[in-house]
């Protein structure tokens, strides 16, 4: 066992290139995982400048000097983060906070159309089962009212979080795309010299990443703009907060659909019921599901590169459980990290095989 572990180790890291690169990998993880919820406002703060550099690149592109593209975009983010602070959260929260004070009526409806369901299909649920579900998700809506409960009390600690992220994550946005040059020299002045697969690996990552945030961001907003614009025509109650979930839930190939569609499928049943206007209702939101999964999302992510449904839903595990939301929001961009990893290490081990020959 031992000689197998010893050449596999040889193969792959005999390369100075391949250890300085794993050094990288582990030591960011590490890093991360250990004081992760410390720096979270600069990590917060780093990504959002790194995808806002895109914005600066174009601008620079069109011949303006960099200063000038760098308060053009800040003022842009500023602008739009400003927007959804006091457009879109607070009439999304009032819609949550409205759909708590109808819980107690939507779960009456809701049982009232189950205990009717014996008498329409008799053959196939009987009284006792509806009423042992009952039971069971009336124990379970007690809990969710304990946790209620004690979110509320957690609520002064939420909002200095909160105060904190909207003064500190602006001016760390700021100051990474207005001092980019002088921190990239300051690190690479302290970095080993072999790092040319290290290069290599970040370049690679760099052009998908760039590529995948892009079109996530425009996905959000198409999602979400035909999804609320469905649901006011159909008259759906909380339809900017059930919107704004849809949009989100892009973020999260595969299993964010399948999840969010409960909401919206239960706020359409209990406002309805089982009639025409909920089957078309649940018809247009799937259509606006499958045009997303099957012409949007090859469209905007024709630049990346296709991974495996398999390993996006074990990224989104993986990553989820290491890094709870954040892990999941950025479940692809690290597997992208991940394979390009591979990839390199592939090259690697070619090269050294052709020098061998």
């Amino acid at each position: 066992m031992s000689d197998i572990f010893s050449r596999w180790f040889k193969r792959n890291f005999s390369n100075p290139q391949a250890v300085i690169l794993t050094s990288f990998i582990i030591a960011i993880f590490f890093f991360i995982w250990m004081f992760g919820q410390i720096v979270m406002p600069l990590l917060v703060a780093l990504v959002i400048a790194y995808l806002l550099e895109r914005l600066v690149g174009m601008l620079r592109r069109m011949s303006i000097p960099r200063p000038v593209a760098v308060v053009i975009v800040f003022t842009i983010f500023i602008t739009l983060s400003f927007t959804i602070l006091v457009g879109i959260i607070p009439l999304a929260g009032k819609q949550l906070e409205n759909l708590f004070a109808d819980l107690p009526e939507m779960a009456s409806k809701f049982k009232d159309m189950l205990m009717a369901l014996p008498d329409k299909y008799p053959g196939f649920v009987t009284t006792e089962q509806i009423e042992s579900v009952l039971q069971q998700w009336g124990s379970n809506f007690a809990n969710i009212g304990d946790e209620l409960v004690s979110f509320s009390l957690e609520s002064f600690k939420g909002i200095v979080t909160i105060m904190i992220y909207m003064i500190l994550v602006p001016l760390l946005v700021f100051f990474f795309m207005k001092d980019k040059r002088k921190i990239i020299g300051w690190l690479g002045k302290r970095m080993p010299d072999d790092t040319q697969l290290s290069t290599q690996v970040w370049l690679e990552v760099d052009n998908q990443i760039g590529a995948y945030a892009r079109g996530k961001v425009i996905e959000i907003f198409i999602v979400g703009l035909a999804t609320y614009l469905c649901f006011i025509i159909f008259g759906l109650n909380y339809a900017l907060l059930l919107a704004v979930l849809v949009g989100l839930s892009v973020l999260i190939p595969y299993i964010g659909a399948t999840i969010v569609t409960i909401p919206v499928a239960l706020v359409a049943l209990v406002q309805w019921g089982a009639n025409d206007t909920f089957a078309y209702l649940m018809i247009a939101y799937l259509v606006i599901q499958a045009l997303d999964g099957n012409i949007l999302v090859p469209l905007l992510f024709s630049e990346t590169n296709n991974l495996h449904p398999v390993a996006i839903i074990a990224a989104v595990l993986f990553f989820g459980g290491i890094w709870g939301v954040w892990g999941v929001f950025f479940a692809i961009p690290l597997a992208t990290l991940v394979v390009a990893v591979i990839n390199a290490f592939d090259e690697v081990k070619m090269a050294k095989s052709q020098e061998n020959s």
